[in-house]
């Protein structure tokens, strides 16, 4: 295909019109796909391929350098993993036997990673099983998941304070009585949730192969998961110092507690900027599907998964691996707030258990607005490759100039996907306190391992969950910003769905044409 005549990245008429811009000066990022509007009629031809409908005129390896960062920490992990597990296999006799029968008091066991095992799992059923509720109950589904995590958080608080758990249980009660006022303010606005996620769910079974990228995701979460908890465990067993440890003399390096925290830092936020780059490069593929259905509804374009895909892995693979990457800096910081806000709480410490809750409040607030950016920002990255930061800045200009972020702000699908991955993680936290209190190993004697072990089950049912469900909300913000991007096309070539928005959210019309 040649390459547009004007110079301009449009053929034709399909360049972007003005529509009313607030500010008159503000020049929007390239909008409609640049191909030749005569392809929208089948009867010209053979339908484009992704990367003939949002052509890149100079394309290159965005944010090279975030790109070349992560493979030096995806290698990092590898080595670590390859010594602690090498150091944990040579002794693991000591690791196993019976429950409290065994030689290793000191640190985590061959049992901790059973109960990883079984935390994996569970994270998987949990994701799949709300996953499928959302495609086969949409209209219930945003009323089950707000029921279901204030049931749970009232539940979880109760059986706390019920084993004298004063703290942690006090911790729950606030967050219960924060989501249940969120969910009653949220009434209002679940029937414009519920046409989006329609919308989302019906494109996905037309269009794509949404919920096989979705499927393979999820089994390589799943799989790096059970990766990270057979080397956290490793870890803690080839370098925590004692006497009866074996397995410092095994292998590169010796013992040492400054070892095991540097190295228990250095896999989780690896472990946390993999699987962040894991769900992004998931969203940025199934954003190109949704942006050919918007764009091209008429003739969609070929070959569109592949596509997007390999422009994930190739030029846009430095800038997913950015926005990864600050995702996965304020995560560890909130972690390391989970395990102090838990130690507290084991210790009896009120005072301090709740300001490491207030500080982890303030960091969700912090990750919450990053990643409400990059979602809109990887939209705009899958359809024309641009580096990180500049398709954050135009996005984000974009979507207010337009007056995109009253609808935004409008849909519940974020915070409700939100609320069932903290649903997921929750279950996983409980089934790890659960088995660290019943059970009771011989290396947890005094209770230290017990706030350790739930952070790490939450973060895996966390992550496991937002993997699965990336379709979902990858769908309805490539919409919102497509939307943004040229309401025209929304009007045109999806009026069914224009009334539908009008019907439900009356002010859609006064966003669409601000």
């Amino acid at each position: 295909m040649q390459p547009p005549p004007n110079g301009t990245g449009y053929y034709n008429n399909a360049a972007p019109h003005n529509n009313g811009y607030a500010n008159d000066q503000y020049q929007p990022p390239p909008g409609p796909p640049p191909f030749d509007p005569k392809q929208q009629s089948p009867s010209y031809g053979a339908p484009p391929t992704f990367d003939q409908a949002f052509q890149v005129q100079k394309p290159k390896w965005n944010d090279l350098w975030a790109g070349i960062l992560f493979l030096i920490t995806c290698a990092g992990f590898v080595v670590v993993s390859a010594i602690s597990i090498q150091g944990y296999a040579a002794t693991r006799r000591q690791n196993s036997g019976d429950l409290n029968g065994q030689l290793n008091t000191f640190s985590l066991t061959t049992h901790t990673i059973w109960l990883f095992f079984w935390i994996l799992l569970t994270a998987i059923a949990f994701s799949y099983a709300y996953l499928l509720v959302a495609r086969k109950f949409t209209k219930q589904f945003i009323w089950i998941t707000g029921i279901l995590n204030i049931v749970w958080g009232l539940g979880t608080a109760i059986y706390m304070l019920y084993r004298r758990y004063y703290s942690g249980g006090i911790v729950f009660l606030v967050f219960t009585a924060f989501m249940a006022l969120a969910f009653y303010t949220w009434i209002s606005r679940i029937p414009f949730s519920v046409l989006m996620l329609q919308t989302a769910i019906d494109v996905s079974k037309s269009h794509g192969h949404v919920y096989t990228v979705s499927a393979i995701g999820g089994l390589l979460g799943a799989a790096f998961g059970a990766w990270y908890s057979v080397t956290l465990v490793a870890v803690y067993v080839k370098y925590q110092p004692s006497s009866n440890n074996a397995a410092c003399a095994e292998g590169a390096g010796g013992c040492g507690q400054g070892k095991v925290i540097g190295l228990i830092v250095f896999i989780t936020f690896a472990g946390y900027w993999i699987s962040e780059w894991l769900k992004n490069t998931i969203h940025t593929t199934i954003s190109g599907v949704y942006g050919s259905w918007y764009f091209n509804s008429r003739n969609f374009p070929t070959k569109v998964t592949r596509g997007a895909l390999r422009r994930s892995l190739t030029y846009s693979f430095g800038s997913i691996s950015l926005g990864s990457l600050v995702v996965a800096l304020i995560n560890c910081l909130r972690q390391l707030c989970s395990i102090g806000q838990q130690t507290s709480a084991q210790q009896g410490d009120i005072c301090g258990s709740i300001t490491w809750c207030v500080v982890g409040c303030l960091i969700g607030i912090l990750d919450w607005a990053v990643q409400f950016i990059n979602r809109y920002a990887f939209s705009h990255i899958a359809l024309y490759g641009k580096a990180y930061i500049p398709a954050a800045k135009d996005t984000w200009r974009m979507i207010k100039d337009r007056g995109i972020d009253a609808l935004i702000n409008e849909c519940l699908i974020g915070p409700v996907l939100s609320m069932g991955a903290m649903f997921v993680a929750y279950a996983c936290a409980l089934l790890a306190y659960l088995y660290m209190v019943f059970t009771s190993p011989a290396y947890n004697s005094t209770g230290g391992y017990t706030p350790v072990v739930v952070a790490f089950a939450f973060l895996i049912g966390l992550q496991i969950c937002n993997i699965v469900t990336t379709p979902l909300s990858s769908g309805i913000d490539t919409i919102f910003v497509a939307t943004a991007w040229d309401p025209e096309v929304m009007m045109r070539d999806h009026p069914d769905l224009y009334q539908r928005m009008i019907h439900v959210y009356p002010h859609v019309q006064q966003a669409i044409h601000a």
